[in-house]
């Protein structure tokens, strides 16, 4: 199979690491060929600590999905996240310089460069540069302005950037399994593209990624990403404090969670129990269910309620007509989506990847998110390499064109 063909997603989390690997169709669609995972510990709440043992489950997922797919990669699209992540809102403006003057694609490069001058510390690299809209002459509400005529031309972009050493780490834990980080994305970006709607994105909407060591936040509005944010908290410190409150350890802790767990301690019978092994050889112990909630609950509770403090910044926060998304491993706890209607007041649902065929896990499975949106990621650009012809496109084009030239991405 061609590798113009071939998209490749790794998500490499603070528990485990996914790969991804998917055909693209004609209609530039994503079939899924191939899915591996492997236990990680060299992260810790998204921020690498071990570079060896990141490398080695890097290495095996994507042996794995190699194994199922039946093919081998060498690049491969990455996401990043952690609390190193930072985010903000940028304007540029420029004189235009077509003739009679027209807004060129040549304007629009520029525009877009002058957001992005930023005094950025030589700490932190760049990641995405995410155009919200254009002002043609003071009007607003552009997207593409290209052939529009006027004097001024402004951009208003998200820029989403990491620290420039955590990059490298990543980069360097993927060389050092045999492969190559063909892109490195922003782990909220990724998720969204996987599991919202269009029309969730124009009515604005909340994406929550509840992964283990961390819940990766984006807020859309008006078709753009306007806000992206990482919590340091995640499923893996539920796990933490059912092993501590129950006594039980860590493996049993994660077992019961995802069997018997749920966030709203409303909705468990209050005579269900279940059995639960002892530490350290000591005798299993029956406990009820509504335990094991009230356990879950509060920090459920603390990780939704800092999404909401963060979201809350935002002006304007309260007209996100399309609600909350929640997607990620956590996702997948009874109750998650109830629990965030309640802390939110507001409608939500959970986020299921789309527009996949193939695996059927892949296509049903919140857990697989990230991977699916990094495959989605490596996938316009694979085609753009593959058939891209000389000269500046235009019209529906033009976007794909200044992909491949700035870190314009969302």
């Amino acid at each position: 199979m061609p590798s113009a063909q071939i998209a490749t997603g790794l998500d490499v989390g603070s528990t485990k690491v996914v790969a991804l690997i998917a055909e693209v169709t004609e209609h530039g669609e994503l079939r899924v060929l191939g899915i591996g995972e492997s236990p990680s510990s060299g992260l810790r709440q998204g921020n690498l600590v071990h570079l060896e043992a990141t490398a080695e489950a890097v290495r095996t997922a994507l042996a794995r999905a190699e194994k199922m797919a039946d093919l081998s990669v060498r690049d491969v699209t990455v996401g990043i996240a952690g609390d190193h992540l930072r985010s903000i809102n940028s304007r540029g403006v420029i004189a235009v310089s077509g003739r009679d003057n027209e807004v060129t694609p040549d304007d629009l490069r520029r525009v877009v460069e002058a957001a992005r001058a930023l005094a950025i510390p030589s700490s932190r690299a760049v990641l995405h540069v995410i155009p919200q809209e254009f002002l043609v002459d003071d009007q607003s509400g552009i997207k593409d302005p290209v052939g529009m005529a006027g004097v001024r031309l402004e951009a208003e972009v998200h820029i989403i950037t990491a620290s420039a050493t955590a990059v490298r780490n990543l980069e360097r834990s993927i060389e050092k399994a045999g492969y190559r980080a063909a892109q490195v994305i922003a782990v909220p970006l990724a998720s969204a593209w996987a599991v919202l709607e269009e029309d969730e994105r124009r009515l604005g909407v909340i994406l929550l990624d509840v992964g283990a060591g961390t819940t990766d936040l984006a807020v859309y509005f008006d078709g753009s990403v306007h806000h992206t944010a990482v919590i340091s908290m995640g499923g893996a410190q539920i796990t933490n404090d059912i092993a501590i409150g129950l006594r039980t350890p860590l493996e049993a802790a994660e077992r019961i969670k995802i069997e018997y767990g749920c966030a709203l301690s409303s909705l468990v019978e209050r005579d269900a129990a279940l059995e639960i092994p002892g530490v350290g050889g000591r005798a299993p112990r029956a406990i009820r269910l509504n335990v094991l909630a009230a356990i879950i609950e509060p920090r459920v509770e603390e990780i939704l309620t800092q999404a909401r403090t963060e979201v809350g910044r935002l002006q304007g926060h309260d007209f996100l007509a399309a609600g909350i998304v929640v997607t990620g491993g956590t996702a997948g706890l009874r109750g998650m989506v109830e629990a965030a209607e309640r802390v939110f007041e507001m409608p939500a649902r959970a986020g299921l990847p789309r527009g996949v065929s193939g695996l059927a896990q892949a296509a049903h499975d919140p857990r697989y998110a990230t991977a699916l949106g990094l495959a989605m990621a490596a996938a316009p650009r694979r085609r753009r390499f593959a058939g891209e012809t000389a000269g500046v496109p235009q019209g529906s084009r033009l976007r794909e064109w200044l992909r491949a030239r700035v870190p314009f991405l969302g």
